[in-house]
This record gives C-alpha cells, sequence and structure tokens, in this order.
C-alpha cells in the first residue's frame, strides 16, 4: 500500500484524539507537507482507519471539520 500524501496529517488528527477538530487549509498544508487541493476529497476516505471522518468543509471560512467516529 503505497502511503498517501496525507498519512502525517490523519496521523496528526489521531494522535490529537479529539471529539472534533477543525484545522484551516493552510494549517493542514502545513503539517501534511502538502498543499490542501481537490485531491483531498479523494484521499479523505482513508481517514476512516484512523477512527475519524471529514465532517464540513468550508470553501468560505477555509476550514475542515474532523469528527471522531463512534465505536460501532
Amino acid at each position: 500500500k503505497d502511503m498517501s500524501k496525507y498519512e502525517p496529517l490523519w496521523e496528526y488528527i489521531q494522535k490529537c484524539g479529539k471529539p472534533q477538530l477543525t484545522m484551516t487549509f493552510d494549517e493542514i498544508g502545513e503539517i501534511a507537507g502538502v498543499p490542501l487541493d481537490h485531491s483531498f476529497l479523494k484521499y479523505k476516505k482513508e481517514l476512516l482507519p484512523y477512527g475519524y471522518e471529514v465532517g464540513k468543509i468550508s470553501m468560505k471560512a477555509q476550514t475542515v471539520l474532523f469528527v471522531q467516529k463512534k465505536p460501532e
């Protein structure tokens, strides 16, 4: 399995361990080491195994909400 370019971001979110986490596009780019772009939408399902999912993406506020998944 190829490592995702967003792997550092997923790990960061998992380590935070918060129920919800809002980050700006810039913060995400900084942590991931790659700028946030449209391909992010393709990659967002990779976050699921880390126990989180991508909630609301606000283009206006330039933020992404990450939400901890409830254990099944």
